[in-house]
């Protein structure tokens, strides 16, 4: 079974009884059981789950410390029967000092144990009393008999766990100002398990998850966060299982606090996606906090070879969202529109700004009745509002040519008209028909020729009413075109500055309706345009008017090739692995569609590049954009060869 480059992970909080250590370790194997048939490769527990984190004074005693090493013994000879990695809380009794540890245990073995650093004896928090520090094995790990093995007792330990680098930090760990898991994670470990004892006061369960997720985020890993809930102590404390599954920031899922039983959560984490994330960022890895080179540190580090991941399916359940729609925002009415309007405002401010340092009062863009125009004029129109200048210095073009329908000039038409600008209307069919006179072109021959002329005569146009006016053409072409190279060279392509380039067309027709709600009083105009085809308009339309040339009949629906674009560029996701997550996003498209489409996409993305190598300045609006000048550096000579041979194989 392929992994896709996914490790399944589960945070547990069994039900326990402080001191009760036998009830404990049934069901932390009770747990364990359900999370190997679910094919979990790395199942975390909470802190000191073998006796329970609110024993107190009772950590004293040696019966306690006695039965949890025989529980360790006796969880080892259980997990032979299982593929999960465990990582459970333990105390650990060693040269006369106790810490409060992780053990790890596979199929076995116990393959090491990791002590907490950072002791909380603060406010509700007591453990000076009695746990000892990790730093006592800092830098120098010590060798002990502990469970029937040897093994190392250090912090500095990093388990291989098939193709998954884990680390360990203990509950009080992350909430420092140097979490030990920054460490591990520049010395190379990607997923971070943190086995917790955190109570519940008011307000602090949001703070806790951000903690986590920020943390993530900064580390670019997979953070598995478990903590204890029912059952133990609550003399003075309340603890509700707030166990958090997160990745890179994103919060894949948590858990139901406050029930009255066992819980467990489980998640498939992306380490292909982490990996590459690391590789992209220059300054993940560089320097560590002390300004020494993170190279310095892994001599410190143990990395323990573990053995293989479960054998879990990601074919029959994938265990973590995949957004079909990835740059579309997705949230809560607030959220949305917050995102909405951040978008949009940098947008206005890239040209507003452009405006402003040239001095320009005025702007020329070519208006079809489409989303794309749509949207680079209602920015056009934001932008002036923005310098406080006269809508009457937009010059909105609508140019009528062969394919132009009644529907899409009336729209574009009403609204020029309804926001106020300066509307001129130039038909291009006489100019065209000469220009095929001059080349030799049959106007009867609906081809490449026949199109692009259109879309050329539209630009010379443009180019030349700003030349006349003073003013720069605003472009309308979008991130999505430019991936495909649907646009003209010298056509369409072109502009003096291209407002949506950074914005690919599911989110163009988002921003559009979003600003039909929150913006413009055109919402009708703009219902229409956001419900009309995607076309070029340049074949003719048919007898009713009916649009014949639609884009995604074309080149394929534009949902499919951004999700495309997204994994493709954000992740450096190959074509085998896009197909597979495409599958679980887009339940509506037929594998065999999904394919024929990804086929395309890779062709014309490497065919297309010279067209993405000269494009006009435009704002960065998300974390994926094209420009040479920005984030997307290719030769347009490179060949698409070995990323079609892949699709080929499946």
């Amino acid at each position: 079974m392929k992994d896709y480059g996914f490790f399944r992970v589960a945070a547990a909080a069994p039900s326990v009884k402080p001191s009760d250590v036998a009830y404990n370790l049934e069901h932390i194997a009770l747990m364990a059981d359900k999370a190997d048939a679910d094919g979990v490769s790395l199942l975390v527990f909470p802190e000191l789950s073998i006796t329970g984190y609110t024993c107190a004074d009772l950590f004293g005693q040696q019966l306690l410390l006695q039965a949890a090493e025989e529980a360790i013994v006796d969880l080892k000879m259980q997990s032979i029967a299982w593929k999960v990695t465990l990582l459970v809380g333990v105390p650990v009794s060693y040269a006369g000092r106790l810490y409060n540890c992780a053990a790890v245990i596979r199929h076995g073995r116990l393959y090491g144990l990791v002590p907490k650093t950072y002791l909380p004896n603060y406010n509700e928090f007591y453990e000076g009393r009695w746990f000892s520090s990790a730093k006592d094995f800092m830098p120098e790990p010590a060798t002990i008999k502990y469970a029937g093995e040897e093994v190392l007792l250090s912090p500095l330990q990093i388990f291989k766990v098939g193709k998954a680098k884990v680390a360990v930090e203990i509950c009080e760990d992350l909430w420092t100002p140097l979490p030990p898991s920054s460490y591990h994670a520049l010395n190379g470990a990607d997923v971070i398990a943190n086995l917790s004892a955190s109570n519940e006061v008011l307000l602090k369960h949001n703070y806790r998850k951000d903690l986590i997720a920020n943390q993530s985020a900064r580390t670019v890993s997979a953070y598995v966060y478990a903590s204890c809930g029912f059952g133990e102590s609550t003399q003075d404390l309340v603890y509700a299982a707030s166990s958090v599954i997160c990745e890179n920031g994103a919060v894949l899922v948590e858990n139901e606090r406050f029930k009255v039983e066992g819980s467990m959560i489980e998640a498939d984490v992306d380490l292909e996606k982490l990996d590459s994330l690391r590789r992209k960022q220059s300054t993940f890895g560089a320097v560590s906090p002390d300004g020494t080179s993170t190279s310095e540190h892994r001599p410190l580090y143990n990395t323990i070879e573990v053995g293989e991941a479960a054998d879990t399916d990601f074919e029959a359940r994938l265990m973590r969202h995949v957004e079909p729609l990835p740059f579309v925002p997705a949230g809560n009415p607030e959220e949305l529109d917050s995102r909405a309007r951040e978008i949009v405002s940098i947008q206005v401010a890239g040209l507003a700004t452009r405006l402003s340092h040239i001095n320009c009062k005025t702007a020329v863009i070519g208006v079809s009745g489409g989303l794309d125009s749509t949207l680079a004029l209602l920015i056009t129109v934001m932008a002036f509002d923005k310098l406080g200048l006269d809508r009457r210095g937009v010059y909105g073009v609508t140019m009528p040519g062969f394919g132009t329908t009644d529907r899409t000039y009336n729209n574009a038409i009403g609204l020029m008209e309804a926001l106020g600008i300066t509307v001129q209307e130039i038909p291009i069919g006489a100019a065209v028909m000469q220009h095929f006179a001059d080349i030799g072109q049959d106007p009867e021959n609906h081809d490449v020729t026949y199109e692009n002329s259109q879309a050329r005569e539209r630009t010379q146009i443009l180019m030349d009413l700003a030349n006349k006016l003073n003013g720069i053409v605003v472009g309308t072409g979008d991130l999505s075109e430019l991936a495909l190279g649907w646009a003209t060279y010298n056509g369409d392509h072109m502009s003096m500055y291209a407002v949506n380039a950074g914005v690919p067309k599911t989110l163009v027709r988002y921003l559009v309706k979003w600003a039909s709600e929150n913006y413009f009083d055109s919402s009708e105009i703009l219902a229409d345009i956001i419900d009309t085809p995607i076309s070029p308009e340049l074949v003719p339309a048919g007898q009713d008017g009916e649009i014949l040339q639609k884009t995604e009949d074309l080149v394929g629906p534009y949902e499919l090739h951004d999700f495309f674009l997204y994994n493709f560029f954000r992740f450096g996701f190959g074509p085998e692995k896009i197909y597979f997550m495409a599958k679980k996003a887009h339940k509506d498209y037929s594998d065999e569609v999904i394919l024929m489409w990804l086929k395309v996409f890779f062709r014309r993305f490497f065919n297309q590049q010279f067209k993405r190598s000269c494009i006009p300045d435009g704002p960065k609006v998300g974390s994926v954009v094209l420009s040479p000048r920005g984030d997307w550096r290719m030769p347009s000579d490179a060949s698409s060869r070995l990323w079609l041979s892949q699709l080929e194989e499946l």
